[in-house]
């Protein structure tokens, strides 16, 4: 099963990715993660990637594409992948349709995380993190237990994120849906686009997910 999962950042596309891994063993596939990977790893299409982005130039869509092709070879056909953050474009659109279909794939569900924009940027704002651990919070859906103090670890040291403010938000959502416009009539026309209520409980939105995904 191959899946595109859309919704802008703090949506909550990376915990229902995440699940979907645990869950049904599918790989997330994420292009600014196999760039830095392919990077770091010194790949020859890293490599190239690298010396593009030196250049402080985007990187190219045949780069991505190359990415991509190397992944699905590379895990095997019995492997699920969840497409995060591609395509973007109309011909990011058609280079995946080739892709996918040059190892015998094919795009199965777009699921798109639908969010209230004001409800997101109060979600996101309020988010915080423990300094040590990592274990998030928010001040109005996940406070300590005890106020101050971690309740994984104990300490009393939290932090927040300098771009979760409101305007940062904003602009993401205004780059989300201008990124997003191009591609979602190409999936609609095929009836393979679902939306989803991204604002309902973390359960509730796994469980909508797994329910398109039974067919």
């Amino acid at each position: 099963m191959n899946i595109i999962l859309l919704g802008p950042p703090g949506a909550g596309k990376g915990t229902q990715a995440q699940r979907l891994v645990e869950r049904r063993g599918m790989r997330q596939l994420s292009t600014g993660d196999m760039l830095r990977a392919a990077v770091k790893a010194g790949t020859p299409v890293g490599l190239e990637a690298k010396a593009v982005m030196e250049r402080g130039e985007l990187v190219s869509d045949e780069i991505v594409s190359r990415l991509i092709d190397a992944e699905l070879t590379a895990m095997g056909a019995d492997t699920g992948a969840i497409f995060d953050g591609y395509p973007r474009t109309e011909a990011q659109a058609q280079a995946l349709d080739e892709i996918l279909a040059a190892h015998g794939r094919k795009l199965d569900y777009v699921i798109e995380l639908d969010v209230n924009e004001d409800a997101l940027v109060e979600r996101i704002t309020g988010r915080f993190t423990c300094a040590n651990c990592g274990e998030g919070y928010n001040d109005d859906y996940k406070r300590p237990a005890q106020l101050g103090v971690c309740d994984r670890c104990g300490s009393t040291e939290f932090k927040r994120r300098p771009d979760d403010n409101e305007q940062t938000v904003r602009t993401r959502m205004a780059e989300y849906r201008a990124k997003t416009a191009p591609i979602l009539p190409i999936y609609e026309a095929r009836g393979i686009v679902h939306q989803i209520n991204g604002m309902a409980e973390i359960d509730q939105v796994t469980q909508a997910i797994e329910t398109i995904l039974a067919g």
